[in-house]
């Protein structure tokens, strides 16, 4: 019984692990989801680019879509991944 609570535990915690650290984001450009590792944990696991390749400007989108440009330049562009 210990040894199957152990292993439930370990595979939880596994589990957790990839889900903080790891993410998939969406090309900017080419559309292609591509798995990266993130600089910091977070729940968040898509990320995409509201304004992609456009000329849209950074205040021209709501505000749910302004967090989501946050997040992909935080995560994606800033660490050289999407060139």
């Amino acid at each position: 019984m210990k040894k199957v609570i152990s292993t439930v535990i370990f595979i939880f915690a596994i589990v957790l692990v990839i889900r903080l650290f790891c993410g998939v984001y969406v090309h900017d450009e080419f559309t292609e989801k591509h798995f990266f590792i993130k600089h910091r944990p977070t729940l968040k696991w898509t990320f995409y680019s509201p304004t992609r390749m456009s000329d849209t400007k950074f205040k021209e989108l709501s505000k749910e879509e302004q967090t989501e440009q946050k997040y992909f330049n935080e995560f994606v562009r800033d660490q050289g991944l999407s060139r």
